[in-house]
């Protein structure tokens, strides 16, 4: 028994020991600051990295230093025009200061979310139910502003604050539905009648387009039609004057034997016909002198 009193001994010194190195060596990760106290009196933040404290002397507070989002509940809030509705939301937050979020609050979370549903019904209380309904982003951001006036004293940032559901009441949300119906209703008939005068447009103006072709296929016909007809009777012109050329051409080779023998077969062709009438100009005796002037001589000669 006497000879395991010294390893018992040994063990708890060990222990001892072991203990006070651990409590003396700290490990802080990037995202983590250590709030270390002297004997109760706030020293500083240390971090990141391997930190050294004095056992029992020094005592340290770890801080996360990352984003974190706190949910609030569905609060029951009035509006300007005495509205019930039901609103939760979400605020994002970030300590920037971990000794002062370690020395002047005590419970950040409680704190924070305490602080965000009264001033929710404070905002709400100023806005009316249209505006609440309408307004989420502007909501959104006099939050953040109002939460971050009171939390930057805590060392804390109020990053984000994003109102996830509004809920009217029953009634609002029926007189809502029925309004929205309305609504449709009206843009239907809208475009219905935009259809109907974009399409009566349409076909008034094919009519139109349709009417100026028309116009100009009969002016095109019409000129055409005018220039061949003028061209034809160029054409007819031209034949009447080449032949009229012609004639006048032939008229002035002839000469007085052929006159007379056409006259002579004129003669010929009129001692043919069955007729006893015979009206002989007066030109044929004159031409027909010679020949009997040509035959007197050729008798007497004879």
């Amino acid at each position: 028994m006497e000879n395991l009193i010294p390893i018992i001994v040994a063990v708890i010194i060990l222990a001892l020991v072991l203990w006070l190195v651990f409590s003396a060596i700290r490990v802080v990760r990037e995202y983590e600051r250590l709030v270390v106290f002297f004997l109760g009196r706030l020293q500083g933040s240390r971090g990141p990295g391997l930190v050294f404290l004095l056992p029992i002397i020094q005592q340290a507070v770890k801080v996360d230093l990352r984003e974190r989002f706190l949910e609030v509940p569905q609060q029951t809030c009035i509006t300007k025009d005495n509205a019930p509705i039901s609103i939760d939301f979400l605020v994002y937050s970030k300590v920037f200061e971990p000794e002062t979020t370690v020395t002047q609050v005590t419970d950040f979370t409680g704190a924070s979310q305490a602080l965000a549903a009264t001033t929710l019904r404070a905002v709400i209380g100023d806005i009316p139910l249209d505006d609440v309904l309408a307004k989420r982003e502007e909501i959104n951001n006099i939050l953040r502003t109002k939460l971050d006036e009171v939390t930057h004293r805590w060392g804390v940032k109020i990053t984000t604050v994003e109102i996830r559901e509004i809920v009217p009441p029953r009634d609002i949300q029926d007189a809502m539905n029925r309004q929205m119906s309305a609504e449709r209703n009206r843009r239907a008939v809208i475009t219905e009648s935009e259809g109907t005068r974009q399409s009566t447009i349409n076909v008034a103006e094919g009519d139109k387009q349709s009417a100026i072709l028309r116009a100009e296929g009969d002016k095109l016909s019409n000129i055409l039609r005018a220039e061949g007809d003028k061209q034809s009777q160029a054409l007819r012109a031209e034949g009447y004057g080449t032949a009229l050329s012609a004639i006048f051409s032939a008229a002035k080779e002839v000469d007085d034997k052929t006159m007379q023998l056409q006259y002579l077969d004129a003669l010929k062709a009129l001692a043919a016909s069955d007729s006893k009438t015979w009206i002989v100009p007066m030109e044929l005796s004159e031409l027909t002198r010679p020949i009997g002037n040509l035959l007197r001589r050729d008798g007497g000669g004879g």
